[in-house]
């Protein structure tokens, strides 16, 4: 099993030469995934709806690369604004609730596009 790597085809990866997913073996490794709304662009104000939005953003790019949420192994979480942790964490408790992977959250004063609330990133094992 080789390197594959998985395309979004969003304006970032060209320009700043990253892709949305990396296969290596049976790992996958999801880069930063913001609430964007595939096709449109479009960005929900509240930050429930984001985090949503990342994880069904997650959720396709991860099935792209022959995974799910449920092979998920460690998740990254960026709040910019960590009194928010509170309204998300049970979002990503009911979503990861079985799988329960390694988690991290952190602030981040900003993201790539003003708008986002909420940015995740996700390592994947891939499951015979």
């Amino acid at each position: 099993m080789g390197r594959h790597l998985i395309s979004s085809g969003g304006k970032w990866e060209e320009t700043l030469g990253y892709s949305r997913a990396v296969v290596d073996g049976d790992w996958v490794f999801l880069a930063g995934t913001g609430g964007f709304e595939p096709g449109t662009g479009n960005v929900a104000e509240s930050v429930l709806e984001q985090t949503e939005q990342c994880l069904a953003n997650a959720a396709a790019a991860l099935e792209q690369a022959g995974a799910s949420l449920d092979d998920t192994v460690r998740i990254i979480v960026y709040l910019v604004d960590m009194d928010d942790f509170e309204r998300v964490a049970p979002i990503f408790g009911r979503v990861f609730k079985t799988t329960r992977p390694a988690n991290t959250t952190v602030a981040s004063p900003a993201l790539i596009d003003p708008r986002l609330k909420v940015e995740i990133e996700i390592t994947a094992k891939k499951r015979p």
